[in-house]
């Protein structure tokens, strides 16, 4: 009978596990839902998504991160003849 009581336990925890991910799952739908509509918004007032996901993607960088993409960007520009 020990066997079938782990399986019970493992059964329900298992459970559990994939309920909780089901429902991060969901709020992840929902967060990205809401985020698209923050991005029509802010296009329906005049700003650029692209632009605004750019800004976004620069901000959560590390300061001494974007400063040394920056300079290689410019070396690059400047290579190139774009400077």
């Amino acid at each position: 009978m020990q066997d079938n009581d782990t399986y019970s336990v493992t059964a329900e925890e298992l459970r559990q596990f994939v309920e909780r991910i089901e429902h991060l799952e969901q709020e992840k739908r929902d967060i990205a839902d809401q985020v698209r509509e923050v991005y029509a918004e802010a296009k329906g007032r005049g700003y650029d998504g692209a632009a605004l996901r750019q800004v976004i993607a620069l901000r959560r960088k590390d300061k001494d991160q974007l400063a040394e993409q920056e300079a290689v960007l410019e070396i690059y520009k400047s290579a190139l003849g774009m400077a």
